[in-house]
């Protein structure tokens, strides 16, 4: 078998990117939802700067996020791989290879994706990135809002875990 050519920017093999796998979730509770996921940001490799993309993975029984709603930002997933659970206010989907869903930004529908096979799911998930963008959480007294030092979590009223 012939060895493959190194890709060079703007081309990149996903697999190059090393993945994040923690939360800035402020519990062990909300922590544990999203620890078996794993992104890639191909967004940050490629430069890009108006935009989000994540290459991510879900092993069984892990959720994307917390069921959450942005301020602003637009979301897109298509699932690559596997099969997810779409969890939103209308109540539950599955997703399959090939299809995909939109969230746009300031609707408080909260939604998440949730792997509930024995098998990983991937999916690509893009989002924008315009300033002032935050989150709600509707099933926990969470909400987050970025600051200078980077994204800060709270509770609703805007009191500090911890």
């Amino acid at each position: 078998m012939e060895a493959k050519t190194p890709l060079h920017r703007p081309a990149l093999d996903p697999a190059t990117v090393t993945a994040r796998t923690g939360t800035g979730y402020p519990t062990d509770e909300m922590r544990k939802a999203v620890a078996g996921r794993a992104k890639r940001a191909l967004d940050d490799a490629l430069g890009l700067t108006t935009f989000g993309v994540n290459l991510t993975r879900l092993e069984p029984g892990t959720a994307s996020a917390l069921r959450h709603w942005h301020l602003r930002q637009d979301e897109f997933v298509y699932v690559l791989a596997g099969e997810l659970t779409l969890v939103t206010d209308e109540g539950e989907q599955v997703l399959g290879p090939g299809t995909c869903a939109g969230f746009p930004g300031g609707v408080p529908n909260g939604h998440h994706l949730v792997n509930r096979t024995s098998t990983f799911a991937l999916y690509l998930e893009v989002g924008d990135r315009l300033p002032g963008d935050g989150a709600e959480y509707p099933d926990h007294d969470l909400r987050v809002r970025p600051t200078s030092a980077g994204w800060r979590y709270t509770r609703r009223d805007g009191r500090p875990y911890g």
